[in-house]
């Protein structure tokens, strides 16, 4: 994680001691791991691999295909069953975003601020953006949208490239170099900007609406800062974000309205379903709230200081991957562990995917896993 001026790049270590309020001391030792009788069954089904990954890989899943890529620019799309390889793209350049995909096209960003869209592994097109991005481009409606670090959208052709429009919004000068909000409901385009998440219209790219998760408190630019984290849990019109260090909210994206924020520190995407939203603290405390209201349901202690990535939520579990490379499933109604498994030790680097009963990690060593829970 890291955080940037328009100018600027802070190294994350150094924004994190600061948001910490430390003044040095040792980092807290990761919980230590007990022994686990597992409680459901589970295990690996296929495993894959790509050249590393150092940015924030989202993991597109559709029409049956996992979508990632390595730092290096190498983009596949995979079987999500299978593990097979359906087709390899390079993307030129070591990369900052991605993957976004429709199913059709691919999308990601270089380090150069390069838009790169593939279709079936050969490039389509490359377009220019002015800042640095790090939220996985969004492919929908046979259009591209990226947003950069700072919150300028913008709106490609997704056959030609053609820059259809490009939303500019007035916001403070330190932003988050991290992931943020870029997702659809229905008809509009919903993208984060600092703590508050918009309603555009994505033939036009102008606004609908806004809604603030979180209102940011302090007294310097770092202890406001409040971006929105990504991806956001969706169920229906709800969708559910993080605010950077300070919430956890829903907004209901048909009204264009908050539905519930409660205070809380963190810095990794949510995950829910039905009922519940599940997300991590700044301790890797994970707490699940009642998504109808936002009341806390349970919480645990049992991975403190791991590392933990965002959640994923998967029937009757929610599982998260830590810094060592493992995957813990717990249970969705109460959090007890139900399941440990390996991945290659080191670091989960993205929030976990989905795609029917398969469960798909990546790891910063660019081991690509996939998991069944039985």
């Amino acid at each position: 994680m890291t955080i940037a001026r328009r100018s600027a790049v802070l190294l994350g270590g150094l924004a994190l001691a600061v948001l910490a309020g430390c003044a040095g001391g040792d980092k807290p030792k990761p919980t230590p791991l007990v022994e686990l009788s597992p409680k459901i069954a589970g295990r690996q089904v296929w495993s894959a691999k790509v050249n590393g990954v150092d940015f924030p890989l989202g993991i597109s899943v559709r029409a049956g295909r996992a979508h990632v890529a390595g730092s290096d620019g190498i983009v596949q799309a995979l079987d999500a069953q299978t593990g097979a390889l359906v087709w390899q793209g390079n993307a030129g350049a070591r990369l900052s975003a991605g993957v976004g995909s429709d199913g059709r096209f691919a999308a990601v960003v270089t380090r150069d601020n390069e838009v790169v869209v593939m279709e079936g592994g050969n490039v389509l097109w490359r377009a220019s953006v002015p800042a640095r991005v790090a939220t996985p481009p969004l492919v929908a409606g046979e259009r591209v949208f990226v947003v950069g670090v700072d919150r300028v959208v913008h709106a490609f052709d997704a056959l030609d490239g053609r820059r259809l429009w490009v939303l500019k919004r007035p916001g403070d000068s330190l932003t988050l170099s991290q992931a943020g909000v870029l997702s659809v409901y229905r008809d509009t385009l919903l993208v984060g900007q600092g703590p508050r998440l918009l309603g555009v219209d994505p033939l036009k790219g102008s606004v609908r609406w806004e809604v603030a998760v979180t209102t940011p408190r302090g007294t310097n630019e770092v202890e406001r800062l409040a971006d929105l984290v990504g991806p956001a849990a969706r169920e229906g019109s709800n969708f559910c974000v993080r605010a950077f260090q300070a919430a956890v909210g829903c907004v209901d994206a048909e009204r264009g309205a908050l539905r519930w924020s409660q205070n809380g520190g963190g810095i990794a995407a949510v995950a829910g379903d039905a009922d519940f939203v599940f997300s991590a603290d700044g301790s890797d405390r994970i707490t699940a709230r009642k998504r109808a209201g936002g009341e806390a349901a349970w919480t645990s202690e049992a991975l403190l200081h791991r590392g933990l990535s965002a959640p994923a939520a998967m029937g009757k579990t929610v599982v998260f991957g830590d810094s060592e490379g493992w995957m813990h499933f717990l249970a969705r109604d109460s959090g007890e562990m139900v399941l440990r498994l390996p991945t290659d030790g080191s670091p989960i680097v993205a929030a976990p995917a989905l795609w029917d009963n398969t469960l798909m990690a990546v790891t910063r060593n660019g081991g690509i896993y996939a998991f069944r829970p039985e």
